[in-house]
Parts: structure tokens; C-alpha cells; sequence
């Protein structure tokens, strides 16, 4: 898609955030104020961007930086769909365009700490015009679910590539590490459910 209007804005006020500091805990408060400002105000998503999927949550690239060194997804979850454990290996800044998600975090382990099992870090429901600072690269395992009674949409900022970069999978219970690639999912003009590109697991 090709971004216009008060996304556009953003886009730009987000190019000159990163251009400006390598601080991620500056980085993600001015995104976050400016992704407040975005869905306090009447901003609206195309729908085909926010198309759930029968089988998983979708990532819709909103827009990628040429040099892959931040993206924008809108990233919808069906009703009672969940993320596993998973890390992201970057900073990022969520806001909740519409319905509620619970999000479960998680402390991240130091090198001495792997293969342990995960320590729970606090629960917490987000929910309509709401923005989080969802990690920064010490401090970024958590679990996503969707709760309510409609899909719940999101608009994600990254310091990467997030669709691209390998990230990793946790099992809570063991600490036992898995590494992925999310991929991207293309946004479609019918009612047919996305596909997943790019995935890899090991």
C-alpha cells in the first residue's frame, strides 16, 4: 500500500525520530507519543489491512525504510488467537487500533540464565487508542493474545525489518530457544485468508 495522509505524516515524523538518535528509550517514547496523536485521531486503516486469518495472526507491511532500518505493520489477531513466546531482537511501540489484546511478558534471560525456565514479568489487557513500548533489545520476550468479542488490530513499529530478521521462540516452562522469521503477509482485496510467506523454524 502506498501510505498518504496522516499516515504519511507519521511515517515522516517516525524518519526523523530514527535519524536523529540511536537511543532506543528515546526512540520509543517520541514513536509512542506519535502514535498516540495518530489514534486519537481519525486516522483509518485500509481495510484490507485488516483482514483476520482463520489459522494465525497476519503482519501487513505498512511501510518498510530502505534500509530495513525500522517498519510499520498493522498486525491482526482473530478473536482467541495467541502468539507463542517470542522474542523480537529490536526496540518496537504498539498501538491498539481496535479491539483488546493481553499481553504476557516475560524477563529475558541473561547467558547464565539459558535453559532455565522463564520468569514471568506481569500480564496486562490493552485495549482501543492505547500504545505500549513492547521491547527494546533487553527487554523483549512476551505473549500476545487476542480477547474480546472482535479481531484485534494493531499498529507495530520496529527498529528493523521485523518481517525479515531471525528472532526467537521460548518455551516458558524449559527456557529451550528456537530461532524464526516471521515473514510478511500480503494484504488481499477479497475474502480469502492470507498466506504466510517466509517462514523458517528451527
Amino acid at each position: 500500500m502506498k501510505p498518504d495522509g496522516a499516515l504519511r505524516t507519521f511515517i515522516d515524523e517516525v524518519e526523523l525520530v530514527v535519524g536523529t538518535t540511536d537511543d532506543e528509550y528515546e526512540i520509543t517514547k517520541r514513536v509512542a507519543e506519535r502514535l498516540s496523536a495518530l489514534l486519537a485521531g481519525d486516522y483509518r486503516l485500509p481495510a484490507e489491512v485488516t483482514r483476520p486469518s482463520a489459522d494465525h495472526h497476519v503482519n501487513y507491511p505498512l511501510y518498510i525504510a530502505p534500509d530495513n532500518s525500522w517498519s510499520l505493520a498493522a498486525v491482526v489477531w482473530n478473536v482467541g488467537q495467541r502468539t507463542p513466546v517470542h522474542g523480537h531482537e529490536t526496540w518496537g511501540v504498539v498501538g491498539i487500533y481496535s479491539g483488546a489484546e493481553r499481553e504476557i511478558r516475560y524477563a529475558k534471560p541473561s547467558a547464565a540464565e539459558s535453559g532455565q525456565p522463564l520468569i514471568p514479568a506481569g500480564e496486562q489487557v490493552w485495549e482501543r487508542g492505547q500504545v505500549t513500548v513492547c521491547c527494546t533489545t533487553d527487554d523483549d520476550i512476551h505473549a500476545v493474545a487476542a480477547v474480546g468479542t472482535v479481531p484485534t488490530v494493531g499498529i507495530h513499529v520496529y527498529g528493523a525489518n521485523i518481517g525479515t530478521i531471525e528472532r526467537r521462540l521460548y518455551d516458558p516452562a524449559t527456557g529451550a530457544v528456537a530461532t524464526f522469521v516471521s515473514g510478511w503477509n500480503d494484504p488481499v482485496a477479497d475474502d480469502s485468508p492470507p498466506h504466510q510467506a517466509m517462514v523458517a523454524r528451527g
